[in-house]
């Protein structure tokens, strides 16, 4: 298994939003498991001394005025340069002591590792129970439209290399920017390793920032939002074919009674019904005509992974 040497460069990124009773510790515990790595806490609007208590420990301590965890990770992955990247909370609800390992793994080619909570502790740890209910519902939905067997979708502890961070483009402003991340790296491709590490519960006093259904809402619409631009022709296609045969159906009807009694009596319905099989047509064109622009798409990114791939070498 590879291992970091002296000229690789690791990055350990912590978000935080009034993290005082955990942050402390969760810098020490990486400082221990990462001694080479460069520890970056991101501060979030705290009112708490989280970036005091941050900065006594060491790590570098850089604000970012706009709210939310995806605008946080937006504001990391552009300022900082690293061959490695580890990121995690500063809740310490997620082991240091994966770390080195989720780095090896990054070392070995993998784009992308994910520190997978679910085969392990998180069911029994986690007393949320929509929270449980929300993973499997968010995994179920992603894993059945690509064709992926991701066991953790919205896990917070991933570690990425260079290449990833710099093409990453973070959309989302909140919590819903893990979600985004399995599905784009999903949507192109990109080597996933999932490892699976020890989750814990937030210890006594340390309050957790999810809204269950707000960010649960939030996350949905993610989805929603990124099926319909990374799958258009399943989701245009299928809504159009749904549509028009709706259309069809209603057309049938009237044509039955036409044959029966030579009479059109339903003319509203048989409007209706032509617009519907005039919609359901236009839909699905319109899926594959966003179906050939996605693929353009992800040959562009592939360009561009490429490109930056190769600067970094040289």
């Amino acid at each position: 298994m590879p291992e970091a040497n002296n000229d690789t460069s690791i990055a350990v990124l912590l978000p935080c939003y009034n993290e005082e009773v955990t942050i402390g510790k969760v810098v020490r515990d990486f400082k221990a498991s990462l001694p080479d790595a460069t520890i970056y806490v991101y501060d979030n609007n705290s009112t708490d001394r989280t970036a005091e208590i941050a900065e006594a420990e060491g790590a570098i301590v850089r604000r970012e005025p706009r709210q939310g965890k995806g605008n946080v990770i937006r504001a990391m992955f552009e300022d900082i340069d690293a061959d490695v990247y580890v990121m995690a909370d500063g809740d310490d609800t997620y082991p240091a002591d994966a770390a080195p390992a989720m780095v090896a793994k990054v070392l070995e080619g993998y784009d992308m590792v994910i520190g997978d909570r679910l085969s392990s502790t998180y069911f029994q740890e986690n007393k949320r129970p929509f929270h449980n209910f929300g993973n499997r519902l968010v995994r179920g939905s992603i894993n059945g439209l690509f064709g992926a067997h991701v066991t953790d979708i919205m896990t917070g502890y991933r570690a990425f290399n260079f290449t990833f961070v710099k093409t990453y483009p973070v959309l989302s402003r909140g919590f819903e920017v893990e979600t985004e991340m399995t599905i784009h790296s999903l949507n192109n491709n990109l080597r996933l390793f999932e490892m699976p590490i020890q989750y814990r519960d937030r210890p006594e006093g340390s309050v957790s920032k999810l809204d269950t259904v707000g960010d649960g809402i939030k996350v949905m619409s993610t989805i929603f939002r990124m099926i319909r631009e990374y799958k258009p022709l399943p989701f245009f296609g299928g809504l159009g074919l749904i549509i028009g045969i709706v259309g069809i159906v209603l057309c049938g009807t009237v044509t039955f009674e036409f044959a029966k009694t030579g009479v059109v009596t339903h003319f509203p319905t048989l409007i209706g019904a032509v617009m519907l099989v005039i919609a359901g047509l236009l839909l699905i064109i319109a899926g594959i005509i966003l179906d050939v622009m996605a693929k353009n798409d992800r040959k562009t990114f592939v360009i561009d992974t490429n490109k930056i791939a190769y600067n970094k070498r040289h």
